[in-house]
């Protein structure tokens, strides 16, 4: 596999990575109000998420034919419930007695793996970002640089999470989140429950379509 196929996969995992999404409005709440440790913490355990889902896009291209339908609308009426449960529980956080807001991720690594693996833009986003980037490619794609390609991949995320980290845990950032994290929070909520729902209505009109 040359150098070039190489470099491209990895700018797609960065684009991929780097897109905004439920994810990245997670990050910002755990980063800017538990700092950038915790935020990286995060972002590991979402890393097995976006290797999954780009492995699953590179199989689609490499493969020619798109995984099964029916296993991404289960999966879309999963990741709605969890990110509808999310989004709901941010809408109606309340304020401490000393002013400040109870969201604190105790389990940010956990809490990353769930987001990453339940991702809503995960597939669909993942095969168009690929097949934008590797069209050019076609011909050099080949099962053998499956493995390297899924590392490029992985590695383009990484140096994603890096700026993603570095940006909602500076302390400029991490200030005006303090002063406004109530609002934030719930914003971040109604954008949660947005999803969910887009997520939901998607997955029950694919089974709806298929049953008739």
């Amino acid at each position: 596999m040359n150098a070039t196929l190489f470099l491209a996969c990895g700018l797609a995992g960065f684009a991929y990575g780097i897109s905004p999404g439920p994810a990245v409005l997670a990050l910002f709440g755990i980063s800017a109000g538990q700092g950038r440790k915790a935020g990286a913490v995060f972002l590991s355990g979402h890393l097995v998420g976006d290797a999954l889902w780009s492995s699953l896009a590179l199989v689609a291209i490499i493969g020619a034919q798109a995984v099964g339908p029916a296993v991404f609308d289960a999966l879309g009426l999963i990741c709605g419930a969890y990110l509808l449960w999310l989004g709901w529980a941010a809408v109606t956080v309340r304020r401490r007695a000393d002013g400040g807001v109870d969201t604190v991720v105790r389990r940010p690594l956990l809490r990353g793996l769930v987001f990453g693996v339940t991702n809503p833009k995960g597939y669909p986003v993942a095969v168009a970002t690929f097949t934008a980037l590797l069209t050019s490619y076609a011909a050099s794609l080949s099962w053998s640089s499956f493995p390297a390609l899924v590392f490029a991949a992985c590695l383009g995320a990484v140096c994603a999470y890096a700026i993603l980290v570095a940006v909602t845990g500076a302390a400029a950032v991490r200030g005006f989140y303090r002063r406004h994290e109530i609002w934030f929070v719930r914003a971040s909520g109604l954008v949660f429950i947005g999803f969910a729902l887009h997520a939901l209505v998607q997955s029950v009109s694919g089974f709806a379509v298929r049953r008739s």
